[in-house]
């Protein structure tokens, strides 16, 4: 295949691979705890195809006080630790509530794991105040029915799997989670997504520009190589 074909056809992946994370990052700007992906771009940003490799970006979104008790936001770098259908999962969305039996869990059912108690769930009880102290221990009528887990994980993309919308898991064989004692759990709040919307709109104008620009050069390049392969026919 033309050269100039094989690089118009990579550049249109890229693109369109960074179409797919610039649209779900827009659409998830108002999920409570989302981390955003982002991009590693070449120096050379003029040339194509661009250098792309993805990652996620963990840095702290805006906490915006709520009322509700169940929900948490977390100050500082720790995850809440959840029990998955799999195994642990780590998530900044702090949107919780009390389950028919009683514990503390997500809107998908993952409960939080219990730091006093091999990370079981923690049995509250729905007629009483809960309230949270920012070490992550839940109390009701003055006494201690849990601690909140909460953990560390690594920030390197090869060590760690993003799931669905705001949920993290360890890669197999790429680490573990560490404690996080200086991550603060704030009771009423939410942590808002770190998606700075107006940049990232931005950059998916750019890119669906360069799209357009490969899918000409891809088409011209196809019609160069037809009337070459004609001239050649004539000549015969």
């Amino acid at each position: 295949m033309d050269s100039l074909l094989i690089s118009a056809a990579s550049g249109m992946k890229a693109r369109m691979e960074s179409l797919d994370m610039l649209a779900n990052n827009i659409a998830n700007s108002g999920t409570s705890g989302f981390k955003a992906d982002r991009e590693f771009y070449s120096l050379y940003q003029q040339e194509l195809p661009l250098v792309e490799n993805r990652w996620t970006d963990f840095s702290q979104g805006t906490v915006l006080a709520t009322g509700n008790p169940l929900n948490m936001a977390l100050s500082g770098t720790g995850f809440f630790a959840l029990n998955g259908p799999a195994g642990t999962l780590y998530t900044r969305n702090g949107s919780f509530q009390v389950s028919k039996s009683n514990q503390l869990e997500t809107p998908d059912g993952y409960t939080l794991r219990n730091a006093l108690d091999q990370g079981r769930p923690i049995k509250v009880d729905p007629t009483q105040d809960i309230v949270i102290g920012k070490d992550g221990t839940v109390t009701q009528a003055g006494q201690p029915v849990g601690r909140i887990e909460i953990g560390q994980i690594p920030s390197a993309a090869t060590q760690v799997a993003k799931l669905g919308t705001s949920y993290f898991a360890l890669v197999s064989g790429g680490g573990s989670a560490t404690p996080a004692p200086t991550t603060e759990v704030l009771q009423g709040q939410l942590e808002q997504s770190n998606v700075p919307v107006a940049d990232f709109a931005v950059r998916l104008v750019s890119v669906m520009r360069q799209f357009e620009m490969l899918q000409k050069a891809m088409n011209i390049g196809s019609q160069m190589s037809r009337e070459a392969i004609q001239e050649v026919a004539k000549v015969g």
